[in-house]
């Protein structure tokens, strides 16, 4: 299970990156994508809607079953990776790089300090397992 240093989490499986330009990327963790199995779809936002805490952010389609992600932060939808368009499956293959769902402008700052840094993450899950 890959757990980056420099992303934040949350308990449903989301992680956050605050970018330089203030924004935050978001996607779903190396443990969540394992668990969802391989994925044929995913439904993404449009740039430009605002959202709360807890929203829907997109839908992950996989072979099992499909999920809603939700967004951990508050604010804009300022880019969706396009690229999951065609090729869902980088969401597997790496989950906090290519596969990533979206960038926001968050709203709310103070929501990101209310989110797991990667030891409790690591904590959470393993009490899932």
């Amino acid at each position: 299970m890959d757990v980056r240093e420099d992303c934040l989490y949350s308990e449903e499986h989301h992680w956050v990156r605050r970018e330089d330009d203030g924004s935050v990327t978001i996607g779903i963790t190396d443990y969540a994508q394992d668990l969802l199995g391989d994925l044929v779809h995913v439904d993404l936002p449009m740039a430009g809607s605002v959202l709360g805490q807890g929203d829907e952010l997109a839908v992950a389609e996989s072979v099992k079953a499909a999920s809603t992600v939700v967004t951990p932060v508050s604010g804009e939808v300022v880019a969706a990776n396009d690229d999951l368009e065609e090729r869902p499956e980088a969401v597997n293959e790496e989950p906090y790089d290519g596969g990533w769902i979206a960038r926001m402008d968050p709203s709310e700052p103070a929501e990101l300090e209310a989110l797991l840094d990667s030891d409790a993450y690591r904590t959470l899950c393993e009490a899932d397992e």
